[in-house]
């Protein structure tokens, strides 16, 4: 079985001391030790460049240095010393140690009278290499991970969690701010000072929520770089509890969402724009359905009624020069009749003048009534009295009533229902409109509006006035639509 290898560099200029320590090493028949030996520190220096031992045994009294230069001296430019050392001291010089220890040696050990300290020598060496295979490990381990870190398209960092601004760590990615990790270190005030003013109070709250509540935080925000850019992020970060139930610190992700952001806005403005064109089509619809059931009601309605005069006229003549009533006149009066009737309900459905007389409440009444007399739908309306009081603008009435109409209208054609309630109230800073039957249902497609222009275009009316409008249903339970509208949207404009 092959021994594993192990160099040693002894700087020791006591003959005797040297000797004993290789002896006490070749004692150990699990490793194998190579020595090479200086009796200066100048010498072990240049020995440390040429061969790179594994592990050096430093005298701290040398002839030409102390054990504290020979260390300065092997210190790395980060004050780093990369090869373990382990210092051997006097009896007497414990606070020596001490020092070696805190200048970057990895052990010490004190040399007694009785030479005892070499029986411990070879454990020693091997709990120091040891802890420097674990340390070399967990170097490599976190260069993997700030290497996965620093390649992924987001910001990352690490702060504390007793002060939210001091940041421990920051990827390089803070560079879409303009600003290098180093700035961003050195400036515990430069995140906020980042931060949109706009955004500053609600991340203050939620990060101090997250604090208090031990909850992961999740919070969009805007950064504003250094050369005046606004950028959209998402902070997902969450603490990394340590011992005793404490928080260590927090790890975070900054993701650029500002490209989604910037598509969100302009599908809103999209969205608002087409809201916009279809609330001035449906006012442009329902001023041409007032003006043509005007027109209906002034010359088709006057018409229909003269015709009819005429013709009751010429039947009361004739009956009362001794004659009998035509019958074709007699069948035009009641025809005339049924034609009024048909055009008062083209009005009705166009415009019900009720609705610009009496209002929007008095309108839905009287329209229930309708439906009620026209169908076997019983239909029960309650309007509560306050609403009554309550100013609303013609856009919000027509609404509100085309509505109605739209739900009456489909539960007599579809719900095969025999009972309807209309209830409308006002709760808090809202206007509440539910209609209620007991019919058959609709399918759950079908109350989102997917397949419905009609329902469709009632939610759209109430997104118009910032309200929102649910349609709820069971198979054979009936269907429910409600809807809320905020008061400030009803007043006059």
């Amino acid at each position: 079985m092959t021994k594993h290898k192990i160099r040693i560099l002894l700087v020791e200029d006591d003959t005797v001391d040297r000797m004993a320590c290789r002896r006490a090493l070749c004692a150990d028949t699990a490793r194998e030790y190579v020595f090479f030996e200086a009796t200066t520190g100048d010498e072990g220096l240049q020995l440390v460049a040429e061969h790179q031992p594994d592990c050096i045994l430093l005298d701290y009294e040398l002839p030409d240095q102390t054990g504290l230069e020979f260390l300065s001296a092997l210190a790395l430019d980060s004050g780093e010393v990369a090869i373990p050392v382990m210092v051997l001291t006097g009896g007497n010089s414990a606070s020596l140690a001490v020092e070696s220890m805190r200048r970057g040696a990895r052990d010490y050990l004190t040399k007694d009278a009785d030479r005892h300290y070499l029986e411990q020598l070879p454990a020693a060496i091997q709990r120091m290499l040891h802890a420097k295979q674990l340390l070399e490990e967990k170097r490599q381990a976190e260069v993997k991970f700030r290497t996965l870190v620093e390649q992924i398209q987001a910001i990352t960092y690490i702060r504390s969690t007793d002060d939210p601004s001091a940041l421990q760590y920051v990827s390089p990615q803070i560079a879409i701010l303009g600003f290098s990790a180093a700035e961003w270190l050195a400036d515990p005030a430069l995140r906020a000072a980042c931060v949109h003013p706009d955004d500053r109070h609600r991340i203050d709250e939620a990060i101090a929520d997250s604090h208090a509540n031990g909850q992961p935080l999740s919070i969009e925000y805007r950064l504003i770089a250094k050369n005046g850019d606004v950028f959209w992020f998402r902070d997902e970060a969450q603490a990394v509890p340590g011992g005793a139930g404490q928080q260590h610190f927090v790890q975070g992700i900054l993701v650029d969402i500002t490209q989604r952001k910037l598509a969100e806005e302009a599908l809103q403005l999209s969205q608002d724009a087409l809201r916009s064109l279809a609330a001035h089509q449906e006012r442009i619809k329902e001023d041409e359905r007032k003006r043509i059931a005007q027109e209906i009601h002034d010359e088709l309605g006057s018409l229909l009624t003269g015709i009819k005069a005429y013709i009751s006229v010429s039947v009361e003549r004739s009956i009362q020069a001794g004659g009998s009533a035509d019958p074709l006149l007699v069948d035009a009066t009641r025809l005339a009749d049924d034609a009024i009737g048909a055009v008062r309900r083209v009005i009705t459905d166009l415009r019900p003048s009720v609705l610009d007389q009496l209002g929007v409440w008095e309108a839905v009444q009287w329209y229930a009534s309708q439906v009620q007399t026209r169908s076997d739908l019983a239909c029960d309306c309650l309007i509560d009295a306050s609403l009554s009081a309550l100013p609303l603008n013609t856009e919000l009435s027509t609404m509100l009533f085309r509505v109605v109409q739209e739900t009456l209208t489909n539960v007599v054609r579809h719900a095969d229902a025999s009972y309807v309630s209309i209830r409308a109230e006002q709760c808090g800073e809202e206007i509440i409109l539910v209609v209620k039957d007991d019919g058959k249902g609709i399918q759950n497609e079908h109350a989102t509006g997917g397949q419905s222009w009609g329902i469709l275009g009632m939610h759209e009316r109430a997104r118009h006035f910032g309200g929102n409008l649910t349609i709820t249903s069971r198979q054979g339970c009936g269907t429910t639509v409600e809807l809320h509208i905020p008061v400030e949207k009803t007043r006059e404009t």
